[in-house]
């Protein structure tokens, strides 16, 4: 497991969401739901809705009145680099780009700025993987 992986599943608690789908069908609803029954904290973010999983919903990250730990972003690449400039703003400490997300100029300035950097990878998937081997901490 890579060491940011890592990094992101032991010292984030805080996930913003972004992208998240009203839909239980869509892979940001059903891995927002995972993290929550985890333990997570999750603020949903999606301009489209005031609440979400029975959390108020934000339409952006700038709009969200505590500090984000993670930026999980289930959104197409061409809209990832508007999303990592906020996180960056927001001084986030981590942006997760799910799988098939792929933006190699928004994580080398997510990194140049010190943010922690994860990509096209499942955020569910690697907490499943991490919980199950305790010899990958």
């Amino acid at each position: 497991m890579p060491p940011e992986v890592t990094e992101v599943l032991t010292t984030c608690q805080t996930i913003a969401v972004v992208g998240l789908s009203p839909k239980a069908c869509r892979p940001s609803h059903q891995v927002a739901c995972y993290l929550m029954a985890a333990g997570y904290r999750i603020v949903p973010v999606n301009p489209g809705h005031d609440e979400l999983l029975g959390l108020p919903c934000y339409p952006d990250l700038a709009s969200i009145p505590t500090p984000i730990d993670l930026v999980n972003i289930f959104r197409p690449p061409r809209d990832v680099p508007p999303v990592v400039a906020a996180a960056i703003r927001i001084k986030s400490r981590a942006i997760w780009m799910q799988v098939g997300i792929i933006h190699a100029a928004a994580a080398r300035q997510a990194r140049a700025a010190g943010l922690l950097v994860v990509m096209d990878r499942c955020l569910k998937t690697e907490h499943l993987y991490f919980k199950a081997r305790p010899d990958t901490r």
